[in-house]
């Protein structure tokens, strides 16, 4: 272990030899970084690893960041960092990881997820968006929504029907769609939070290759599953470092300013810094397991508990400003800037944590996967699971 971070230290030292930080230019040392495996160092050699465990990025990513080295996660590449990268690594030929990871890794190319439908929100295994086979290509024809980042995307996972015969589950296939396709039109969603960070997406007589196809033709509810489980994981897991995120602000604060301190309140903060302590010790847990292959369901539990500290925390923030913490009132279709922790608005944070309980599954539906694939209770009925997807109700 000893000579393995030794050798590691080395290639960070090397990089930064090579690309001093203050004098490169952030695309340039993003892109040297994921050249040298210092990207994702748990990822195989060539896509932006070295096939190492994914403890030792810690010890890259501190030693990067003391010498100012520029960081490839701004908040708008979640999804492709998060959910597209894990799918890729599985499902895409040698050729698409090659074109894809790369750009997508530093930040350059934006990813989205075309799931959701108006008529297939929680029940996504009924996506009605259909995909006609034309020659070496499939024509595809429907509206999703709720598609985070599609203003700023250039590529999308997209789950389309490609056989509306076959029961919900098995008619399904998964593309990739370069997002600046024509027939591709994106239209901003307003938040309750006055910003846009999804939309809703309408696809006209769009043209994708079957070359972008992940999986096999009919498949696309296996890919999607696998999608699901590692969205779940990187949700869940974006708890960071010991006191940080929602819970560090609030802990801050309580330190800081003495005035807003009252006694009912301080057994709570106790009580959600457990939590967020004890989330972030399973979320290490869940990333190895992520690592070393496909997640399971019990990803559904990290992201559940995850949703309910950030509302039960934003909550918490609130309390502690009193009625200042429902004065937020901007509607400007952007997020406002909270790159200085101490700008966060709590009023933000506890409106935007509301949504914490839909995205990337709904509390309900991960409670039913937990009971069923993991505690092994008794599944609910379902009467549809081998009707054909055309002779639905919708």
């Amino acid at each position: 272990m000893t000579d393995l971070v030794a050798d590691l230290a080395e290639r960070v030292d090397r990089l930064l030899a090579e690309h001093p930080p203050q004098e490169t230019d952030r695309w340039d040392f993003l892109r040297a970084r994921y050249d040298a495996g210092l990207a994702w160092v748990h990822y195989p050699e060539g896509l932006g690893g070295l096939g190492r465990e994914s403890a030792h990025q810690q010890a890259v990513d501190a030693r990067l960041a003391a010498a100012g080295a520029p960081d490839n996660r701004p908040a708008g590449n979640v999804i492709g960092l998060g959910m597209a990268a894990p799918v890729i690594r599985t499902y895409a030929t040698a050729e698409q990881q090659q074109s894809w990871l790369r750009p997508l890794w530093t930040g350059e190319e934006i990813w989205c997820q075309l799931f959701s439908e108006p008529g297939a929100g929680s029940d996504l295994a009924a996506a009605g968006a259909s995909a006609r086979r034309d020659g070496d290509a499939w024509v595809v024809n429907g509206q999703k929504v709720w598609t985070s980042l599609a203003h700023d995307a250039r590529w999308a996972l997209l789950l389309v029907r490609t056989d509306p015969t076959l029961p919900k589950h098995a008619g399904l296939s998964f593309f990739v769609l370069d997002m600046l396709t024509a027939g591709v039109d994106v239209r901003p969603l307003r938040q309750m939070t006055g910003e846009a960070e999804f939309n809703e997406v309408y696809l006209d007589d769009v043209r994708v290759p079957d070359a972008n196809r992940l999986g096999e033709v009919g498949e696309g509810w296996r890919v999607t599953q696998a999608t699901l489980m590692n969205e779940r994981v990187a949700i869940g897991g974006g708890v960071g470092d010991r006191e940080s995120g929602a819970i560090a602000d609030v802990a801050r604060r309580w330190r800081s300013e003495p005035s807003a301190r009252r006694p009912e309140l301080h057994d709570e903060l106790l009580r959600r810094w457990i939590d967020a302590e004890s989330l972030r010790l399973a979320s290490a847990r869940f990333a190895q397991k992520a690592e070393a292959g496909t997640p399971g369901p019990d990803g559904s539990g990290l992201k559940l508990a995850f949703a309910t500290l950030a509302q039960e925390t934003s909550s918490l923030s609130v309390a502690l400003d009193g009625a200042e913490g429902l004065r937020y009132d901007d509607w400007s279709l952007r997020r406002p800037d909270f790159s200085n922790p101490e700008q966060r608005v709590s009023g933000f944070d506890y409106l935007r944590t509301r949504a914490n309980s839909i995205e990337g599954g709904t509390s309900e539906v991960l409670r039913s996967i937990i009971s069923e694939r993991v505690l092994g209770l008794p599944a609910e009925p379902r009467v549809d699971k081998d009707i054909p997807w055309k002779d639905l109700a919708k």
